[in-house]
């Protein structure tokens, strides 16, 4: 007999764990509308939330990474003062929360929201003060979850060093760790060792964009040259791993090193078709690396620009590989275990919340079926 597969409703309860979310791709279409009348942002596409939404997703997104980024302009574009940026990160946070997420670190990049006069400090300060914010209202409302900051740093710009030490100065106020984004091609995370050498000799944390639009190279200059602990979407390993004609597989060197150091990656389906690094959902390599072994977790990226939640995700996901509560499970299992968060406080969440969680929506499921057999 087998379970009932997961519904998105039941998806919506389980405690999931997202690793690779960005403050700027996830704001509410409303709240970019209102905040642009508000600052006085003219050129929105609509003032109206709906249609705004829509172009948003793209209707069809175009799978190239260009126009997939030009949302931005808009959400960076209505993020330079402190009442937005504590407004999108409070809301943030709630959205997270009334989806089941128990565990997020939300990256953005501080040198971005300085246009309007702001010192990184205060972005920084200012954003982490809406995730306590967005904390409280989520407990308050019986829905607990942890946010933890990434701040990433611009690979086309030359403030990499700065924001390193930015994040470092904000390491025991909410800030996770360091993060590189941006353009691959042309830009390698090695433009940034001093930033990443800083970080090892300071015992922080670091993952970087890599594997995205770019292939193999940019892993290998995340992994060997700036000591990534993750890798940042990280898919084009799959370029790495020969199916022979007999149907064996057979890995290179570098995704060997990948799976045997358990280096996660930071997935992100949806946006990875949307930008075009994998063609479609079914292609995409996810299941061919969650079949072998490999350290994966799964994300939204950008929530807005690609109509997702990590739930809807999570279903997509089942529907395309038949993946059952024990998938589910271990993903969030994975992302737990590869989070920049204390040791100790891992594992409590991961036996005390996730894997207790996992297990009753199991329960259900197979409950469910029981009762339309008698």
């Amino acid at each position: 007999m087998q379970d009932a597969p997961p519904t998105l409703e039941q998806i919506r309860r389980a405690p999931k764990v997202l690793l690779h979310d960005h403050l700027d791709g996830g704001l509410r279409p409303r709240t970019v509308v209102e905040l642009a009348a508000e600052h006085g942002y003219e050129g929105l596409p609509s003032n109206d939330a709906g249609e705004l939404e829509r172009w948003f997703v793209t209707d069809r997104p175009r799978r190239d990474l260009v126009r997939y980024l030009e949302g931005f302009t808009h959400t960076v574009g209505v993020m330079q003062t402190k009442d937005a940026l504590a407004r999108v990160a409070t809301e943030c946070v709630e959205d997270l929360a009334a989806d089941g997420v128990v565990y997020a670190e939300v990256r953005f990049a501080p040198e971005l929201h300085t246009d309007a006069s702001l010192e990184l400090d205060e972005v920084v300060e200012t954003t982490l003060m809406g995730f306590e914010d967005g904390m409280a209202a989520a407990a308050a409302a019986g829905r607990p979850i942890v946010v933890r900051a990434l701040l990433t740093a611009m690979r086309s710009a030359a403030r990499s060093l700065e924001i390193a030490e930015l994040a470092v100065r904000y390491r025991d106020r909410g800030v996770a760790g360091f993060d590189v984004a941006g353009p691959e091609a042309g830009y390698p995370p090695t433009r940034h060792l001093d930033a990443f050498q800083y970080i090892q000799r300071e015992n922080f944390h670091a993952t970087v964009h890599a594997g995205e639009a770019f292939g193999l190279p940019s892993i290998w200059e995340a992994l060997q040259w700036c000591n990534a602990e993750r890798l940042g979407h990280g898919v084009r390993i799959v370029d790495d791993i020969h199916v022979e004609p007999d149907g064996a597989v057979r890995l290179g060197h570098l995704a060997s090193y990948v799976r045997d150091r358990r280096v996660p990656l930071e997935l992100c389906p949806t946006s990875n078709v949307h930008t075009g690094a994998v063609p479609s959902l079914a292609e995409h390599p996810i299941g061919q690396l969650r079949r072998l072994q490999f350290r994966v977790t799964v994300n939204t990226d950008n929530r807005l620009m690609s109509g997702v939640t990590l739930s809807s995700e999570m279903l997509r996901l089942c529907e395309t590989f038949d993946w059952d509560w024990s998938d589910l499970a271990w993903l969030s299992i994975n992302a737990m275990k590869s989070a920049f968060y204390p040791f100790d406080d891992r594992l409590a969440l991961i036996n005390g919340v996730i894997k207790p969680g996992f297990a009753a929506l199991a329960a259900e499921s197979a409950f469910r079926v029981s009762a339309t057999l008698r």
